[in-house]
């Protein structure tokens, strides 16, 4: 894992990790509150291959009300970062029924606006509305 850090811009500190992650999710055109994240150790992003990974000091769960979602963010979450994308996603989980399939991808699809996929290494596809995971949601 440390190899895919090298060259990476890095922020520590909550504060300074939490600017970087929500200007990360601006930049790629992803919904601001697609991480709610406490206690940021650590944020950090290789432009040459997106990579980019977050620490923070404990596991995070966090309810999306508009859809009832209940979803997990672990101490150390990480993937690849692109135009309207994360894959290669690790350390999101989304609770289905009494289980947690881990998250491996998010997908804003440009043929359905307003829509964004959550796949999971299960082969699970779950669509919401973008507007579930805005600032503050």
């Amino acid at each position: 894992m440390a190899d895919n850090k090298e060259g990476g811009i890095v922020k520590k500190g909550h504060d300074e990790g939490m600017k970087m992650a929500v200007s990360l999710l601006q930049e790629f055109e992803l919904p601001e509150g697609l991480l709610p994240l406490a206690n940021v150790v650590e944020v950090g992003y290789v432009k040459n291959t997106g990579y980019m990974w977050i620490v923070q000091q404990e596991k995070v769960e966090h309810e999306f009300k508009m859809i009832s979602k209940l979803v997990s963010y672990d101490t150390e979450i990480n993937g690849i970062v692109e135009k309207k994308r994360i894959k290669k996603l690790k350390g999101v989980k989304a609770k289905e029924l009494m289980l947690w399939p881990p998250v491996s991808e998010i997908v804003i699809d440009d043929k359905q606006p307003g829509k964004i996929h959550f796949k999971s290494l299960a082969g699970i596809t779950k669509t919401f509305p973008v507007e579930a995971f805005a600032s503050g949601q």
